[in-house]
């Protein structure tokens, strides 16, 4: 599981996609009533990025980093960490409530809106700017540690309905989708990469 961050380029178009998948699995009785069972209990984004051009030239050698940083991942061999623009921080996001209790929380990151709401854990944080108890920030070590993948743990359980937040950014761990990489030439020390495709999730699941 590696730690190396995806590089950013010059070439890239704007126009990321972004697949929402989860793991399902339906069968239907003999009266015709389905029946769902979940295999995943978060989802896994599929990105897809295209790059107009890529230079290939000694003063700026786009081509070859990102085929470097590929190859060195064997493509769908290894993971990486991936800053996805239009979603890598958060201001203040809540990741719990107190009880008095209860010491560790995970860090997730939630969609919520219209009354509806889903969370999920967020175990590859970028910059962690702050953490919250109750509105007052708390001091690392102090007041609370973070591990490696999220997990908080306070001194001091926090009291009963005092809500935690936390504010900085996130990377997604993925992997490259596929065993294959086509590239093409489009002009001397310049190539295009039409689509390139990882699956990853702001947790640890690839």
């Amino acid at each position: 599981m590696s730690q190396a961050v995806f590089p950013t380029l010059a070439g890239i178009a704007w126009n990321l996609g972004r697949a929402t998948t989860f793991k399902n699995r339906r069968a239907r009785n003999l009266a015709g009533m389905e029946t769902a069972f979940l295999y995943a209990k978060y989802p896994l984004y599929r990105f897809v990025l295209n790059y107009e051009f890529l230079r290939d030239i000694a003063a700026t050698p786009d081509y070859d980093t990102l085929l470097g940083f590929i190859q060195a991942r064997a493509l769908g061999g290894d993971s990486f960490l991936f800053t996805d623009w239009s979603d890598n921080a958060v201001t203040d996001m809540q990741f719990g409530t107190g009880d008095g209790v209860t010491t560790q929380f995970q860090i997730t990151r939630a969609f919520a809106a219209g009354g509806f709401s889903f969370a999920e854990p967020v175990q590859n944080i970028n910059t962690l700017t702050n953490i919250k108890k109750a509105t007052v920030v708390q001091t690392n070590p102090a007041n609370y540690t973070i591990d490696a993948n999220g997990l908080v743990t306070f001194v001091a359980a926090p009291a009963g309905a005092a809500a935690l937040t936390w504010t900085g950014t996130f990377y997604y761990r993925c992997r490259f989708d596929g065993d294959k990489l086509d590239t093409n030439a489009i002009a001397n020390g310049f190539w295009d990469l039409a689509q390139l495709a990882m699956i990853g999730a702001p947790g640890n699941r690839v």
